[in-house]
């Protein structure tokens, strides 16, 4: 990993629940030394990636984040477009459903929505990235990925993250078969071991896979006739963000 990429994935470890990071935190986060980490830190600061609190000296993201979000979403209004696709899919399933967007070899949220209609809720961290093989959203876009993507995540050593989760090469690949067949993913507490989840693919103008809109559920409501309805509208949602971005599906 190069010093660039050492430096921004530092900001990978901001969250609703860590809004602020001292430098010892980095240190032990990164398990890097403590003059390296300061080193990144002063970079990111002075590019306005990051900036410090005047009291607790703790960082916390800077002002040039807002400002390149805002030209990402005057240029490709991804979030705008998504917002009410996302909004009415988490009220028509009365779950939490979510929409996410390929970034390299992971899936980065882009907008999540919960009509806290349960007791019982899905916790979602939007902070979170989301591996590909563990995730009914990156399972959504395995299956429709092109094949350099694929060998990657296959021949990579797969992190299990529950007891559910699929490690072995043959079977995934078997897996992700299934997916690109059905047209959408299933997922069984693979990820989380209380959450049950689908996913269907989003695809852009050149019919190329960039993300995919999915509907988790906990464990406990995960009933068969419940997923059916679920998928039904989580298909025909995911069409609808596809049309809505300017893309199409594949020829299948």
């Amino acid at each position: 990993m190069g010093t660039i990429s050492k430096a921004l994935e530092m900001l990978n470890y901001f969250s609703r629940k860590r809004p602020e990071i001292g430098l010892s935190e980095f240190v032990r986060l990164t398990g890097r030394d403590k003059a390296t980490v300061h080193r990144h830190l002063v970079e990111l600061e002075k590019n306005g990636f990051l900036e410090q609190h005047p009291a607790s000296r703790a960082y916390r993201l800077g002002p040039a984040i807002l400002r390149l979000t805002g030209v990402r979403e005057a240029s490709n209004p991804v979030r705008r477009i998504l917002r009410p696709i996302v909004t009415g899919l988490a009220e028509q399933t009365g779950e939490l459903a979510h929409a996410s967007l390929l970034q390299g070899n992971v899936l980065s949220p882009v907008f999540h929505a919960d009509p806290l209609a349960h007791g019982v809720q899905v916790h979602f961290d939007e902070a979170e990235l989301l591996p590909l093989h563990a995730t009914s959203s990156g399972l959504a876009v395995l299956a429709f990925a092109g094949p350099k993507l694929r060998k990657q995540i296959l021949s990579a050593d797969l992190q299990a993250f529950t007891a559910n989760t699929i490690v072995d090469p043959d079977t995934l690949s078997m897996r992700i078969e299934e997916v690109r067949h059905s047209g959408f993913s299933y997922s069984d507490r693979a990820f989380d071991g209380e959450v049950t989840s689908q996913a269907a693919p989003i695809f852009d103008e050149t019919s190329e896979v960039i993300g995919a809109l999915s509907v988790a559920v906990p464990a406990v409501r995960a009933h068969e006739e419940r997923l059916r309805t679920i998928a039904t509208a989580l298909t025909a949602a995911a069409r609808s963000a596809t049309r809505s971005l300017g893309g199409s599906y594949p020829e299948l």
